[in-house]
């Protein structure tokens, strides 16, 4: 959402971010739903920082009007192949390019930690109309499953810091409603693997560090997925306000 390499990594990594990134379950959206008091289908809704279109198409399926907000080349191609039908603005959630009081839903998939929120809660909260909703999710891995627990720590320990700055930071206080929806998805283990490697942190590293940790990790996985089938098991967190 912002001009840095990091954030722009994205860009020459956006066939294996949409071929590899996990999408999000039903239950998300029917939480969206009941939180914001009124149903997806026909609302005009912004997804901003749309990417590749994960949570563009599911909002799509469910009857939504969707103008997708993303401001990367790389991946707002990959969105123009993937969802021909859904009308593309090119933009950040700092500056959004949107008529005010417009729509009723502005969501942020995976994407919040990328903008400046003194700048894009105003944003949000403009291009909304009177009882919009706000809403904002993010995949974490359920470290309350041991291996992955492991497996973040090894990531901890290779880059010290992992996350972005702010990427453990949504929104909260009066008028934030906070949910938690976990869920779980089975993939292959090299599904596993590129995921991991479509993380800013690897894609700003170079491809030999990151090969050398992803073959290492490759055999950690092994003893634990033998059928080479890794059962990934995650967490949204999701957070919504009414304008």
């Amino acid at each position: 959402m912002t001009g840095s390499p990091r954030a722009r990594s994205f860009d020459r990594a956006a066939g294996r971010y949409a071929a590899n990134r996990p999408s999000y379950p039903p239950a998300l959206l029917d939480a969206v739903e009941e939180l914001a008091g009124r149903p997806l289908n026909g609302a005009l809704v912004a997804d901003v920082g749309a990417g590749t279109g994960i949570a563009t198409a599911l909002l799509h399926d469910r009857g939504a009007r969707v103008v997708a907000v993303e401001p990367g080349d790389g991946m707002a191609a990959e969105l123009r192949r993937n969802q021909p039908d859904v009308p593309l603005v090119r933009g950040d959630g700092d500056r959004l390019p949107l008529a005010s009081g417009a729509f009723d839903f502005v969501t942020y998939a995976q994407a919040w930690h990328w903008t400046d929120p003194r700048r894009s809660v105003p944003e949000a909260l403009r291009v909304l109309r009177p009882g919009g909703a706000f809403a904002l999710w993010r995949n974490d891995p359920d470290t309350s499953v041991p291996w992955i627990a492991a497996e973040q720590e090894r990531l901890r320990g290779f880059f010290d810091v992992l996350s972005h700055p702010r990427a453990g930071r949504l929104p909260d206080g009066p008028g934030f409603t906070e949910l938690r929806v976990p869920w779980s998805r089975r993939v292959p283990v090299e599904v596993h693997l590129a995921n991991i490697g479509t993380q800013s942190a690897f894609l700003v590293i170079g491809e030999e560090r990151s090969r050398a940790f992803l073959a290492a990790e490759r055999e950690h996985l092994a003893g634990h997925f033998p059928d080479g089938m890794v059962d990934e098991h995650y967490v949204v967190n999701l957070v919504l306000a009414i304008r």
